[in-house]
């Protein structure tokens, strides 16, 4: 299967205005730091030579995603996935990959230029990426109908306004306002070649059943909702009339970019913020979100007025651990929410809750008080999350013991799904004084919950990979022992792929010609092996036309390579899941542990032979398996000539191997 993130890495690239040329390509791809794309979407900590987080495409609690600075690629050893900064970008937004490029251009402000796009590149969009341009479309039209149409500015403009937002925060968040005619976005887009088909799927127009459309955001002010790039994904629109009859808010339907459960208002904003907070505020609305950034606290999201979501949850958890919940005082409301934020205890998030007095939510707050007083407000008055239900849920209670007894069975079985047992022993401890229950009694409740929970089929685990061509397993370096669905057979040839992807370029030191690279040395000493593992044949090919020229290939050349199976395989061997620590190497305790890189003799003539004595041992299964079947004398004869040489080439071998010390 061809790799699309490099299917035309050595041409001129279509993109969906025009062309990127080969020249920018490469401009791109040396400006990108895969630390610095990976890190706006992961949180990465350091470990060892390499960067770890929680994987962005498979839930994890435990961290298997690697990335490498010095190789340009990341690699996760739970699911597979792995490639450069352009794939990262391909996999995570599901762009195309001159879409890749151009997002990566834009961040490091490289220069891409454009041609407008024809009739027949448009008709060409597959749907998804059409349904992209009409909805950032559609926002430039709000936005543009906002600042410079005069109904925009009466009403939509001066709305914002009187809610006290200055025009840094509403182009910030690019704002905007729907005209009140029936049809005035339809018309423009009409005018402008956009296709009814995705303005619909999009749901900025509806049909009715008479064949004829209406725009389906008309006189209200428009909040797009932004995905992790900050390409509109759909929208909100607040009407300003006080018509009952009328939805305050209209939202954008689901669709194959916008689904709700999976995006959080203002994150696309809130990434770095909340990595330089390592907390998340968890707000209601759009106009919370606006508040708090106006206030200068930036570290918050929305869900939108939607139930809390797993999908979301996990979002948040890709940026920061801890979530402080800003509850309006509603208190209604609250109760009705305290079974949803259990959720964020079970995925492992630290909960906090604050509650707003006399009925305030975050952006009345700000609006009323101002900036300071809010933001010692917010410092000043969160709580922990079990502490603040326990308390809600007595006071409801009373003096009536039945309703005691089922807070307490409530409490409890929100600790049980704290995953963290020192967290959760500190909450039964403090917990205990609240509900004036013994701690013990606490612990017996809280393990009875547990067994009930460990008998249920795991809905939380980790879900099996797909073994899929995209994402395959990443190659050991023991080539001894093999991996599921890789024979042994093609793990000795992995190996030697390995050592040429790592060491090719470095210098044979042990021959009298210390100047010769490690390549062509390993290389010379396999011409009469033959290769048959499709992607480390390529890989060797391609070695040796290099070297034909007296050149060798670099990594990206693999890295980025059209195949798509060159470009996994190249990925999985060049990603180290472990690394040594520094503290081993301690002179003082006279702990020292070597690298491979420091023994390159003995691994680069280690692989040579046992890839050959493997391939020999073939050969002589194969003849004993003709010498079954043959009947004739003289071809028995020959047969056995052979196998005695290969028996006498495979002895040799065996001492040659005996010689070398192998990992």
């Amino acid at each position: 299967m061809l790799a699309t993130s490099s299917l035309f890495v050595n041409f001129t690239l279509p993109n969906r205005r025009g062309v990127i040329k080969q020249e920018v390509v490469d401009k791109i791809l040396d400006a990108a730091r895969i630390e610095e794309v990976v890190g706006d979407f992961v949180d990465l900590k350091k470990r060892g030579i390499s960067l770890i987080g929680l994987c962005p495409f498979h839930n994890e609690k435990t961290p298997s995603f690697n990335v490498s600075v010095n190789k340009g690629i990341y690699k996760c050893f739970g699911c597979g996935a792995g490639g450069d900064s352009v794939r990262f970008v391909m996999e995570h937004e599901k762009y195309s990959y001159p879409e890749a490029l151009k997002y990566l251009a834009q961040k490091y402000h490289i220069e891409v230029e454009e041609t407008e796009r024809t009739p027949e590149q448009v008709a060409a969009q597959d749907k998804r990426e059409s349904l992209f341009i009409v909805t950032n479309w559609a926002g430039k039209f709000f936005r543009e109908t906002l600042w410079e149409n005069e109904e925009g500015r009466t009403i939509g403009l001066n709305y914002f306004k009187e809610r006290g937002y200055r025009e840094d925060i509403i182009r910030k968040f690019e704002l905007g306002y729907s005209p009140e005619a029936w049809t005035a976005l339809y018309d423009r887009a009409k005018a402008e070649g956009h296709k009814d088909e995705f303005l619909e799927t999009a749901g900025l127009i509806i049909r009715k059943d008479d064949g004829s459309v209406y725009d389906r955001f008309r006189g209200r002010v428009m909040f797009p909702i932004h995905n992790l790039t900050g390409r509109i994904l759909g929208f909100g629109g607040r009407t300003l009339k006080t018509d009952k009859k009328s939805p305050k808010y209209v939202n954008s339907p689901e669709s194959e970019v916008y689904h709700k459960s999976d995006v959080l208002y203002g994150l696309y904003f809130a990434k770095k913020p909340i990595l330089d907070a390592d907390n998340c505020y968890l707000v209601e609305g759009y106009a919370d979100v606006l508040s708090m950034h106006q206030a200068g606290v930036e570290n918050v999201v929305a869900s939108s007025g939607t139930s809390l979501t797993i999908g979301q949850i996990r979002l948040i958890s890709r940026y920061t651990k801890h979530v402080t919940i800003l509850y309006d005082g509603d208190e209604a409301g609250i109760k009705a929410s305290l079974r949803g934020t259990d959720m964020l205890l079970e995925e492992g998030l630290d909960v906090k809750v604050l509650l707003f007095p006399d009925g305030n939510d975050p952006d009345s707050y700000v609006q009323r008080y101002g900036s300071a007083a809010f933001k010692q407000y917010i410092a000043e008055h969160q709580q922990d999350f079990i502490f603040y239900k326990t308390h809600v849920l007595l006071r409801d209670a009373g003096n009536d013991p039945i309703k005691r007894a089922e807070v307490i069975h409530e409490v409890v079985a929100s600790i049980a799904l704290i995953p963290d047992a020192i967290k959760a022993s500190i909450f039964v401890r403090e917990c205990s004084s609240l509900l004036e229950i013994e701690e013990r009694l606490l612990i017996s409740e809280l393990n009875k919950i547990r067994i009930g929970q460990a008998k249920k089929p795991d809905r939380k685990q980790d879900p099996v990979p797909l073994q899929h061509k995209e994402h395959t397993p990443a190659a050991k370096s023991d080539p001894d022992k093999a991996e599921e669905g890789i024979s042994p057979d093609a793990l000795q040839e992995r190996e030697i792929v390995r050592i040429l992807l790592n060491y090719g370029n470095h210098s044979a030191t042990w021959e009298s010609n210390g100047d010769i690279p490690i390549a062509p040395l390993l290389l010379s000493g396999l011409t009469d092996i033959s290769f048959d593992d499709p992607a480390c044949l390529s890989v060797i090919n391609i070695y040796k036309e290099y070297i034909a020229r007296h050149e060798l290939p670099e990594e990206r050349v693999f890295i980025t390579h059209p195949d798509r199976h060159i470009a996994d395989l190249a990925i999985d061997l060049l990603a180290i899941k472990y690394s040594i620590s520094p503290n081993w190497n301690d002179e003082k305790r006279k702990i020292y542990v070597s690298h491979e890189s420091e023994r390159l003799e003995d691994l680069v003539y280690g692989a040579i032979y046992r890839l050959k004595k493997r391939k020999v041992e073939q050969q002589i299964f194969r003849i004993r398996e003709e010498l079954k079947a043959e009947t004739d004398e003289t071809n028995m004869e020959v047969m056995l000539a052979n196998y005695q040489k290969l028996k006498d080439v495979s002895k040799l071998i065996a001492d040659k191997l005996g010689t070398i010390v192998i990992k």
